[in-house]
Protein backbone atom coordinates (compact mmCIF):
# COMPACT_ATOMS: atom_id res chain seq x y z
CA UNK A 1 0.00 0.00 0.00
CA UNK A 2 1.52 3.52 -1.25
CA UNK A 3 2.30 5.74 1.70
CA UNK A 4 0.17 8.84 1.72
CA UNK A 5 2.77 11.24 0.99
CA UNK A 6 3.78 9.37 -2.01
CA UNK A 7 0.27 8.90 -3.35
CA UNK A 8 0.26 12.44 -3.20
CA UNK A 9 3.24 13.31 -5.56
CA UNK A 10 2.48 10.91 -7.89
CA UNK A 11 -0.88 12.63 -8.22
CA UNK A 12 0.80 15.69 -8.20
CA UNK A 13 2.91 14.55 -11.09
CA UNK A 14 -0.20 13.21 -13.36
CA UNK A 15 -1.90 17.06 -13.09
CA UNK A 16 1.37 18.21 -14.24
CA UNK A 17 1.75 15.73 -17.17
CA UNK A 18 -1.31 17.58 -18.46
CA UNK A 19 0.41 21.20 -17.87
CA UNK A 20 -1.53 21.55 -14.35
CA UNK A 21 -0.90 25.40 -13.69
CA UNK A 22 0.27 25.93 -9.90
CA UNK A 23 0.25 22.49 -8.30
CA UNK A 24 0.20 22.31 -4.49
CA UNK A 25 0.19 19.47 -2.02
CA UNK A 26 -1.29 20.86 1.12
CA UNK A 27 -0.11 18.56 4.52
CA UNK A 28 -3.65 18.64 6.72
CA UNK A 29 -2.91 15.81 8.40
CA UNK A 30 -3.08 17.35 11.56
CA UNK A 31 -5.96 19.91 10.81
CA UNK A 32 -8.68 17.40 10.06
CA UNK A 33 -9.60 13.97 9.85
CA UNK A 34 -10.52 14.26 6.47
CA UNK A 35 -7.94 13.55 4.54
CA UNK A 36 -3.75 13.70 5.25
CA UNK A 37 -3.26 16.00 2.24
CA UNK A 38 -5.16 17.61 -0.84
CA UNK A 39 -3.70 18.12 -3.62
CA UNK A 40 -4.80 21.72 -5.46
CA UNK A 41 -4.00 22.73 -9.16
CA UNK A 42 -5.41 24.50 -12.24
CA UNK A 43 -6.58 24.33 -15.85
CA UNK A 44 -6.68 27.80 -18.40
CA UNK A 45 -10.11 25.86 -18.77
CA UNK A 46 -12.71 23.45 -18.87
CA UNK A 47 -11.56 21.68 -21.28
CA UNK A 48 -8.21 21.75 -19.99
CA UNK A 49 -9.75 20.63 -16.45
CA UNK A 50 -11.11 17.93 -17.77
CA UNK A 51 -7.77 16.77 -19.23
CA UNK A 52 -6.03 16.63 -16.01
CA UNK A 53 -8.74 15.11 -14.13
CA UNK A 54 -9.42 12.70 -16.84
CA UNK A 55 -5.30 11.90 -16.70
CA UNK A 56 -5.42 11.33 -13.18
CA UNK A 57 -8.51 8.96 -13.24
CA UNK A 58 -7.21 6.88 -15.49
CA UNK A 59 -3.79 6.42 -14.55
CA UNK A 60 -5.05 5.60 -10.86
CA UNK A 61 -7.80 3.33 -11.91
CA UNK A 62 -4.80 1.75 -14.16
CA UNK A 63 -2.78 1.28 -10.95
CA UNK A 64 -5.54 -0.03 -8.87
CA UNK A 65 -6.02 3.04 -7.11
CA UNK A 66 -9.44 4.57 -8.03
CA UNK A 67 -10.93 7.09 -6.65
CA UNK A 68 -13.05 6.29 -3.73
CA UNK A 69 -15.51 8.88 -5.23
CA UNK A 70 -16.06 12.35 -7.35
CA UNK A 71 -17.78 14.97 -8.59
CA UNK A 72 -17.69 18.01 -11.32
CA UNK A 73 -15.53 15.93 -14.03
CA UNK A 74 -18.10 16.51 -16.44
CA UNK A 75 -18.38 20.45 -15.24
CA UNK A 76 -14.55 20.61 -15.80
CA UNK A 77 -14.82 23.89 -13.51
CA UNK A 78 -14.18 22.24 -10.65
CA UNK A 79 -13.46 18.41 -10.28
CA UNK A 80 -12.84 16.60 -6.87
CA UNK A 81 -11.17 12.97 -6.25
CA UNK A 82 -11.43 11.58 -3.21
CA UNK A 83 -8.74 8.86 -2.65
CA UNK A 84 -8.99 8.59 0.89
CA UNK A 85 -5.92 9.70 2.56
CA UNK A 86 -5.66 11.83 -0.87
CA UNK A 87 -8.44 14.74 -1.77
CA UNK A 88 -7.57 16.47 -4.92
CA UNK A 89 -8.89 19.70 -6.32
CA UNK A 90 -8.50 20.93 -9.83
CA UNK A 91 -9.89 23.92 -10.96
CA UNK A 92 -10.68 26.01 -13.14
CA UNK A 93 -8.64 29.47 -12.29
CA UNK A 94 -11.79 31.41 -11.63
CA UNK A 95 -13.46 29.00 -9.56
CA UNK A 96 -9.73 28.52 -7.65
CA UNK A 97 -9.56 32.04 -7.12
CA UNK A 98 -13.01 32.51 -5.75
CA UNK A 99 -12.82 29.38 -3.14
CA UNK A 100 -9.13 29.86 -2.15
CA UNK A 101 -8.62 26.77 -0.71
CA UNK A 102 -4.89 27.68 0.28
CA UNK A 103 -5.40 30.36 2.25
CA UNK A 104 -8.53 28.35 4.39
CA UNK A 105 -5.94 25.92 4.88
CA UNK A 106 -3.29 28.32 5.19
CA UNK A 107 -2.17 26.56 8.13
CA UNK A 108 -1.12 23.47 6.53
CA UNK A 109 2.27 22.85 5.72
CA UNK A 110 2.79 22.68 1.86
CA UNK A 111 5.10 19.97 0.14
CA UNK A 112 7.06 20.90 -3.07
CA UNK A 113 5.68 19.52 -5.80
CA UNK A 114 8.34 18.28 -8.12
CA UNK A 115 8.43 19.50 -11.58
CA UNK A 116 9.67 17.00 -14.27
Amino acid sequence: MQKPEELARRIAELAEDEKAIDTQILDIAELTIIADYFVICSGRNVIHVKSIAENIDQKMRAAGLPPVRHEGLEQGRWAVMDFGSVIVHVFRDEEREYYNLEDLWRDAPRLQAENH
